[in-house]
């Protein structure tokens, strides 16, 4: 018997002064039963930096065709597709084909091996954004995942906080890539 996912709830307040967005957003997530909390974590942060109205996740890791979260315009094109961990070349390269921008978010230690083993094969690849998350931001981001959460983002001058109320983890981002 095949195990199945366990539903994650967020509420998520997002106040991020550079794109002067304002929202509040109910989120329900499925964790593949694969899936850490820290990953369940970036798949969220990832959300929160990009939020809009139209971004959903995805199937991820139960549906090779599909992204962790993705946002389509009204014709149905993929706008935007984001990965999070360390997704293969030919992924990326067959993402970068259906959609105008891909952004990845890595974050476990081995990101910079994983980084350096794609080298030049990625640099045909147009749209292409890679970040990574430092180790222990990532481990700091998975002590907050609960069943329920109540998370608040706030984003400035290119700064990420994010905090549980009890917590707060500040996100710094390295761009890799874009």
């Amino acid at each position: 018997m095949a195990l199945k996912s366990t539903i994650y709830k967020a509420e998520l307040q997002i106040a991020d002064m550079d794109r002067h967005y304002y929202q509040t957003h109910q989120l329900t997530m499925a964790r593949h039963p694969s899936e850490t909390d820290e990953r369940l974590m970036i798949r969220l942060l990832a959300f929160a930096i990009h939020a809009d109205e139209a971004l959903q996740f995805a199937k991820g890791l139960s549906d090779v065709d599909e992204p962790d979260l993705w946002q389509k315009d009204l014709t149905g094109a993929i706008a935007l597709w984001i990965e999070a961990g360390q997704p293969d070349d030919k992924r990326l390269l067959k993402a970068c084909g259906r959609a105008e921008r891909v952004v990845v978010y890595s974050y476990s230690a081995a990101s910079h091996i994983w980084f350096k083993q794609l080298g030049s094969r990625l640099e045909r690849a147009r749209g292409l954004e890679i970040y990574n998350i430092p180790a222990e931001t990532s481990l700091a981001l998975s002590k907050m995942a609960a069943r329920t959460m109540q998370l608040q983002c706030t984003i400035q001058d290119g700064q990420i906080w994010l905090t549980d109320g009890s917590e707060t983890v500040q996100v710094e981002r390295e761009t890799w890539l874009g």
